[in-house]
């Protein structure tokens, strides 16, 4: 975005056409031109430009000269990015992204815990010591929770030493985001979700990979039994 972008606007309108996308208010060839949702939004025209730009990197639209910007089939969405992953989270689509975000989970998290705990640095089990010690103390505060959840998932994938995985982070997050505040946000902590961690990073730190393997996949089911 750029910086002379107001940016409360800007996520406004990018959040409203995102969604209507992904809700299939807009769906698959619906067009547009930026003065219609100019329009539409209340926007300017620099807002609503940048907007569809990021939309177009994402997939969900298609400019073109003559044909102005049309919407694109599912098939085109950039579906591992965070915002995609948050619009279709909050869409009729809701319950096919949980069962990906599933899917993916199971198929990504245990095996990074598993090469966590051989390729591990000491630096990284401290940082991981660290966050599970910060997850006990904000188990009574939802958004510093979500926030140390968040380092634990993703010091997990990058300790894992695969690039690949840690750049599933933002797709983690988003999850455990919405778990946290979604519409079936788990009201407080459980105590067996929080020894959980603790046992994950223990398995981590003591390299003992199969276990670590383990404890991250009861921690992906437990998250989806809702």
């Amino acid at each position: 975005m750029s910086a002379s972008l107001p940016g409360g606007v800007f996520e406004r309108v990018l959040n409203e056409l995102g969604s209507a996308i992904l809700s299939g208010e807009m769906d698959e060839g619906h067009r547009e031109t930026v003065d219609s949702l100019v329009w539409k939004t209340g926007a300017s025209r620099s807002v609503v430009r940048e907007a569809t730009r990021v939309l177009v990197s994402l997939g969900l639209l298609k400019a073109g000269r003559r044909v102005g910007l049309r919407v694109l089939g599912h098939h085109e969405w950039n579906t591992l990015h965070p915002r995609v992953v948050r619009w279709r989270l909050a869409s009729p689509d809701r319950a096919r992204q949980l069962s990906e975000l599933r899917d993916l989970r199971h198929a990504v998290e245990p095996e990074a815990a598993r090469l966590a705990a051989l390729r591990r640095g000491d630096g990284q089990v401290t940082a991981l010591l660290r966050a599970t010690a910060e997850l006990g103390d904000a188990r009574d505060d939802p958004e510093r929770f979500l926030h140390a959840d968040r380092k634990v998932h993703g010091l997990v994938l990058a300790s894992s030493g695969n690039l690949m995985f840690a750049r599933l982070q933002g797709v983690v997050d988003e999850a455990l985001r919405d778990r946290a505040f979604g519409p079936n946000a788990v009201a407080e902590v459980a105590h067996h979700d929080l020894t959980l961690h603790y046992l994950l990073v223990e398995a981590i730190k003591d390299q003992d990979a199969p276990r670590a393997h383990a404890t991250s996949r009861e921690i992906v089911e437990r998250a989806f039994l809702d």
